[in-house]
């Protein structure tokens, strides 16, 4: 992992726009992103999470539902004009219910419920924030996908799965289409993280656990620290030539047959 007392100062001045910004992959990007300079606008349903958020990176926190197209819309608002510009929008919003598991057993209720979290939420972010970045003429959107929307997995969260497979092919789109505008869109992808979102899952599955394990060739899963690390690069201008990507920060996992004993 990074050691954070080393990192880099390449986004000074900006301003950054974190969803899920309370706990896991998000809180962790948004202290590597304070960390290089940005403005951070900490957006998260949970307020004591995200006030918290905000006041350890002293940034805003902005309370949003990102399934609601008008808070969405205001979330983005209020970082330009608290901050002046929208430079970074990090769509990092989702969930992984207990009740979405096989496509046998996964009710209607928990499909629509994943999809409208996981996949609407980014939708509706990106329709917000790219006119900011087109009336700048730049900016970065990086959007939560995951190694699942690459591979198919025998121990399913069929809904998860189709969201993030959704994120990947929006997020490759919209780079095409705004790419001369100057805008980046790049989907992160990545494996299995040690968050309270996984944690709790695992926690009830042990056995699932063990299974998905066996196959990251590293024999461990990843340390948020070590996605927003990949965060931090594509927010930055070291990534300038990196759009429309399929970012996969995963251990290795999809490029595995056999691991090693």
């Amino acid at each position: 992992m990074t050691d954070q007392t080393t990192v880099c100062r390449r986004l000074v001045g900006r301003t950054a726009v974190i969803t899920g910004a309370g706990s896991g992959i998000g809180l962790a990007t948004a202290r590597r992103l304070a960390s290089e300079g940005a403005h951070i606008v900490c957006a998260d349903i949970d307020e004591v999470a995200g006030k918290a958020a905000a006041e350890e990176v002293g940034g805003l926190y902005v309370q949003v539902d990102v399934t609601d197209s008008e808070q969405v819309e205001a979330l983005y608002k209020t970082a330009f004009d608290t901050y002046g510009s929208v430079d970074i929008a990090f769509n990092n919003a989702g969930i992984s219910p207990p009740d979405d598991d096989s496509i046998l057993t996964t009710g209607l209720d928990a499909w629509k419920r994943v999809q409208e979290v996981n996949l609407t939420s980014v939708y509706l972010c990106c329709k917000h924030a790219l006119p900011y970045m087109q009336r700048q003429g730049k900016g970065s959107i990086i959007n939560t996908a995951s190694f699942v929307a690459v591979m198919g997995a025998a121990t399913s969260q069929i809904s998860y799965t189709a969201s993030k497979g959704g994120v990947l092919s929006m997020s490759r789109e919209l780079g095409v289409q705004f790419a001369r505008e100057g805008i980046r869109v790049n989907a992160l992808c990545p494996g299995p993280v040690n968050t309270p979102l996984l944690k709790e899952l695992f926690a009830k599955d042990p056995e699932r656990a063990a299974r998905r394990l066996v196959h990251v060739p590293v024999g461990r899963f990843a340390e948020p620290e070590e996605i927003a690390s990949a965060v931090a690069f594509l927010a930055s201008d070291d990534s300038s030539f990196v759009n429309a990507a399929e970012f996969l920060v995963d251990g290795g996992i999809a490029g595995a047959y056999v691991t090693p004993v």
